[in-house]
């Protein structure tokens, strides 16, 4: 591992931040290694920043930009994109929340590369 991250953390909208916020916080208070990845998916200041601030979580380690586009271009930007990230990495956990395109390229991005996964749904539905 090249900065001892142990989990990598993919999220990238606002439900996604507000769920992972106390996980996030509970990683801090533990000391346990981890990043953050934001995948651009939600980038407006009112689907964003602000729950980063309001949360008064750490910035994200790595912020993909992906940004709005087809689904198809989207995750496959975000899949490319993460990947770069667990390469360098090389966390033991990749952990997702939900059912979102930035969900499902983490996911992808960390199966393909023999990452193990943790998800975590809130069972809302």
């Amino acid at each position: 591992m090249t900065d001892g991250t142990t989990v990598t953390i993919v999220l990238g909208t606002r439900p996604e931040i507000i769920k992972l916020a106390p996980v996030i916080d509970a990683c801090e208070e533990r000391e346990i290694a981890y990043s953050v990845v934001h995948t651009g998916q939600h980038y407006s200041e009112e689907l964003d920043t602000v729950f980063f601030d309001q949360l008064e979580l750490p910035a994200p380690d790595h912020n993909l930009g992906v940004g709005s586009g087809s689904q198809s271009e989207q995750t496959g930007a975000m899949i490319r994109e993460i990947e770069t990230v667990l390469l360098d990495e090389q966390p033991e956990l990749v952990l997702v929340q939900g059912d979102t395109n930035s969900v499902l390229a983490g996911a992808i991005a960390a199966s393909k590369l023999d990452c193990e996964v943790g998800h975590v749904e809130a069972g809302l539905r």
